[in-house]
């Protein structure tokens, strides 16, 4: 066993820390946005840097590449995060740029870490300090920045989305890392083979990569020729543990997350309660769980159980209350139950249904009778008029009355299945139509 190849460095380094690049063209993946006449690249190229958010999974290099703007356009690099921080830590980051600017006429790149952690009022402290340019705001995180960012903050940044790196791209950071001098420097000697289980392994995680290999140069043994070596073994060694571990934005999470939902949906509560622990029990975010949930009772459940979706609130709400592992259960408990309940997906194809005939359709106008008449010209213009209150009608409904513009009055949307709930529903929808076309009143013969 190879000990201590690189303890006679001083101020050691995590080999991913390491393998940082120095320039663009060092930099792995993300050729859609850092490739020969690509946007980033443009910005960097020209010294027009503007405030950005990079959005994508862990080990992709958000980090690495803010670092790297910082350093291609000479300006200082200032970081806090998310998850440490807060608004006191913000103010002495805005303090020491507007001095830093003044003093020596240098700008500052502020790279906020996992920014959907911060909540809407530290958000909203760094919008008048982007907006007045006390520094190029660079935030990173893992979330959709749609759900968990402010629109403020978004109108103010342009979003750009950092994908999993393929596997050519992680087999040339390893080649790099083991023969740069600030890598393994030629010390240790890997087969492809190997690299290719490490690039596999890693699952489009570049710093996952660097680390496989780092604890790999840990147990590397001699070879034949005396030159330490990282086997297939060895590899076998570091991965016991690693492989296992919840591949956050990889392929592994979207396969889990994929077998949760379909599990649920199939009506299998083991198989969904299996899903959701490796889930949690690989470093999952608890809340994306309980997000999917309710996502899981609108979208295959519906109306056939209206209660599924408030239990999943209600698990959520106990979650956010007791935390984790406590709040865990409440999530064991929704999710047997969405799988137990009856499914119906009729309200997920209703609702897509509906988007599709708005974006096909022209913009009809509100029919004269619905629309509101708050002042005397709306009411001489004959708005509202002829408007049944359903609630003078016989049973609370005004038979014969359309809802919909007159051109398309007779689409149907939403389509109850026969099923739990449901089946009441579309009894009740038969009774209606049957009112309908029996009705001597119509709005539109």
């Amino acid at each position: 066993m190879q000990e201590g190849l690189f303890e006679d460095r001083q101020g050691f380094q995590p080999l991913a820390a390491r393998m940082r690049p120095a320039t663009l063209d060092e930099y792995v993946g993300q050729n859609h946005l850092v490739g020969p006449g690509k946007p980033l690249r443009r910005a960097v190229e020209h010294s027009q840097l503007h405030s950005m958010i990079l959005w994508g999974p862990p080990g992709v290099g958000k980090t690495t590449f803010a670092r790297l703007l910082a350093n291609l356009s000479a300006l200082s690099f200032e970081t806090v995060s998310a998850v440490l921080s807060g608004v006191k830590d913000i103010r002495a980051v805005v303090e020491r740029a507007k001095y830093r600017k003044q003093s020596e006429g240098r700008d500052t790149l502020l790279f906020v870490d996992e920014v959907h952690r911060f909540n809407k009022s530290q958000q909203d402290a760094f919008l008048p300090h982007i907006e007045d340019g006390t520094f190029v705001f660079v935030g990173a995180t893992t979330e959709n920045p749609s759900f968990e960012l402010n629109s403020a903050l978004l109108s103010r940044t342009r979003v750009y989305v950092l994908k999993n790196l393929e596997e050519p791209d992680l087999l040339r950071l390893l080649h790099r890392a083991l023969t740069a001098p600030e890598g393994l420097d030629g010390k240790i000697a890997v087969s492809d083979t190997v690299l290719g289980m490490i690039a596999s392994a890693a699952g489009g995680d570049a710093r996952r990569a660097l680390n496989i290999l780092e604890v790999g140069t840990d147990l590397a043994e001699p070879d034949e020729q005396g030159s330490p070596r990282i086997t297939e073994h060895h590899l076998e060694q570091v991965l016991q543990t690693s492989l296992r571990r919840f591949d956050k934005g990889g392929d592994v999470f979207y396969d889990q997350i994929s077998a949760l939902h379909k599990s649920v949906r199939g009506s299998d509560p083991d198989g969904s309660l299996y899903w959701m622990c490796r889930m949690l029990d690989g470093g999952c975010d608890p809340f994306y769980v309980a997000r999917r949930l309710v996502r899981i009772a609108s979208e295959d459940i519906g109306n056939a159980d209206p209660r599924a979706l408030r239990l999943c609130l209600d698990a959520w709400e106990s979650l956010e209350r007791l935390g984790s592992p406590e709040g865990e259960l409440a999530l064991a408990q929704a999710v047997t139950y969405l799988a137990l309940a009856p499914k119906s997906n009729a309200v997920y194809n209703a609702y897509n249904r509906c988007r599709a005939a708005i974006q096909n359709e022209p913009d009809y106008d509100v029919p004269v009778h619905l629309r509101n008449a708050p002042t005397k010209l709306m009411k001489s213009l004959g708005h509202g008029d002829d408007y049944r209150y359903a609630h003078d009608e016989p049973d609370a409904f005004a038979a014969g009355e359309v809802y919909l513009p007159e051109a398309i009055k007779d689409h149907r949307f939403y389509n109850p299945v026969s099923r739990g709930m449901e089946i009441k529903l579309a009894e009740k929808r038969d009774w209606l139509d049957q009112k309908n076309r029996t009705s001597p009143t119509k709005r539109f013969p």
